[in-house]
């Protein structure tokens, strides 16, 4: 598989996961999904909020568009059927922009200043892609934790579990 095809086949993973993850949440009450459990963004909600906005920021940066926030814990929806429906249409544009790349142009570099270091940076496209489906399964992982403890069963969710992996 070549590289371009990889960072597709991330793209169709993340979105195919994201609407699973988000048609278990859509089974718990608003309140559920809001309470404060401790990690990094609070809930199950904020966590999601902060998942569309990395997507966004890293998105930005990857079209040479300004960055479009200056904190990594907004909250961009409280309504969780808006925050769905924003993540559903980020992930279709995500898919479509990564299928429109060739080798050369994930090799091209990129200057940002990070959020959460605020050190300047420079890196390729490539590196830059890995960082943001890294970024969704970290905090994915911390959504199905949070599910777990609701006692929600989110299924079969791992990479080779997707049907059009092969």
């Amino acid at each position: 598989m070549n590289l371009p095809a990889y960072f597709v086949l991330q793209a169709r993973y993340s979105q195919w996961v994201n609407n699973r993850l988000y048609d278990v949440c859509a089974t718990l009450a608003d309140a559920e999904r809001k309470q404060d459990r401790g990690v990094f963004f609070g809930s199950i909600h904020g966590t999601w909020n902060h998942l569309l906005l990395g997507d966004r920021l890293w998105m930005a940066r990857l079209q040479d568009q300004p960055q479009p926030y200056q904190r990594l814990d907004l909250e961009l929806y409280a309504d969780f059927s808006e925050l769905r429906a924003a993540q559903s249409t980020d992930d279709q544009n995500l898919l479509e922009w990564v299928q429109n790349l060739s080798a050369d142009d994930l090799e091209r570099r990129i200057a940002f200043r990070s959020l959460s270091t605020g050190q300047d940076k420079e890196l390729a496209v490539a590196t830059m892609l890995t960082t943001l489906f890294i970024h969704k399964t970290h905090h994915r992982g911390q959504i199905t934790a949070l599910l777990s403890q609701c006692g929600c069963d989110y299924g079969a969710i791992d990479f080779i579990c997707a049907p059009f992996v092969d």
